[in-house]
């Protein structure tokens, strides 16, 4: 089992100690994920940079959700699961999503499971997506614009699952209760 270290402001190096500060302001503590970023304080800063820019784009809440989830899932990240089944409760998705999304099941809603699988494409290929791929994801309603989008959240949790593999980051306390194993 590998670890890597989790920091406080105390522990941070100087660079990271705003980003550690911003995070205990915005959540009311320092997410596990967070402190183990503060030990590199670049990889930190392009964390909370791609986090605010998916936020901003073209996706409402469930898309957000569908996107990171998938990934999260795809990825197995023991951490980002439930740490991100409590974020979608606080965006007020649906359980129902959640729910097919942890179990790797089909969502209901037909656009929704067109981003699902066109997320998973594009993990599960390395990028490498066939026209066929893109026709459907259209099809359903998404542009290129959200192909690019999807791969700008990529980006987001190939930090977070990458560093919570290798850091085996405990999941938070607010968390705990979503504890998420893949099958």
């Amino acid at each position: 089992m590998t670890t890597l270290k989790i920091h406080n402001l105390e522990t941070a190096p100087e660079a990271s100690k705003p980003f550690i500060e911003k995070s205990q302001k915005a959540y009311g503590m320092i997410p596990g994920l967070h402190g183990v970023l503060a030990g590199a304080p670049k990889i930190f800063e392009a964390y909370q940079t791609l986090h605010e820019l998916f936020t901003e784009t073209s996706f409402n809440e469930d898309e957000l959700t569908v996107v990171w989830q998938t990934i999260n899932v795809e990825h197995a990240c023991h951490y980002c699961v439930p740490a991100h089944t409590g974020i979608a409760k606080m965006m007020k998705v649906d359980d129902e999503i959640t729910e097919a999304l942890r179990n790797e099941t089909p969502l209901a809603d037909a656009k929704l499971e067109a981003l699902r699988t066109m997320t998973l494409t594009i993990v599960r290929n390395r990028g490498h997506v066939s026209q066929e791929d893109l026709e459907a994801f259209y099809a359903a309603g998404y542009g290129e614009q959200q192909v690019l989008e999807i791969i700008l959240g990529l980006s987001q949790k190939v930090i977070s699952n990458y560093t919570n593999h290798i850091a085996n980051t405990p999941v938070d306390a607010p968390f705990q209760g979503f504890a998420w194993s893949k099958k």
